[in-house]
């Protein structure tokens, strides 16, 4: 499995502790930024991260911002990729048994680094439980494709 890694500055801190923690795990990963504390705009790199999934380059990514809201919402934009705001165990068990969800978001200023590390091993490790989840995550896709349609057909 190959991970894709982001934060802006307000994840910047929790980032680092996941990287180290996903380098003990002998987890491949790529770390696409940012470097420092500095200010960023996190869309950038949720979309680094967004894209290196759908591409294939990534299995899976982890974004970091403040809250994990923005990077889950910027996520979200692009095409293929269904993040999920994730602050506990049970939500990472749940966003992969029941959504699919090939990134999640943390936050930064919310999430201890015990808890973070324990949802991204959760996270990395739980497998789709497909069967009735699989519809409604295919019905996730046609929002992508055609969200009139889509929101019409399913009432």
């Amino acid at each position: 499995m190959r991970v894709a890694i982001a934060s802006d500055h307000a994840g910047f801190a929790l980032k680092q502790e996941l990287v180290r923690f996903l380098a003990e795990r002998h987890v491949s990963f790529d770390d696409l930024g940012t470097t420092s504390n500095v200010s960023t705009d996190y869309p950038d790199y949720a979309a680094a991260v967004g894209h290196a999934v759908v591409e294939g380059r990534a299995d899976r990514g982890i974004l970091i911002c403040g809250t994990g809201i923005g990077m889950s919402i910027a996520a979200n934009k692009v095409h293929g990729v269904r993040a999920a705001l994730v602050t506990d165990v049970d939500a990472a068990r749940l966003s992969r048994q029941h959504n699919d969800a090939n990134v999640i978001a943390l936050g930064g200023r919310t999430t201890s680094p015990a808890v973070a590390r324990a949802i991204v091993d959760v996270f990395l490790t739980t497998a789709f439980s497909g069967g009735r989840h699989a519809q409604r995550v295919g019905k996730i896709a046609q929002l992508e494709t055609c969200p009139a349609e889509a929101r019409t057909d399913s009432l």
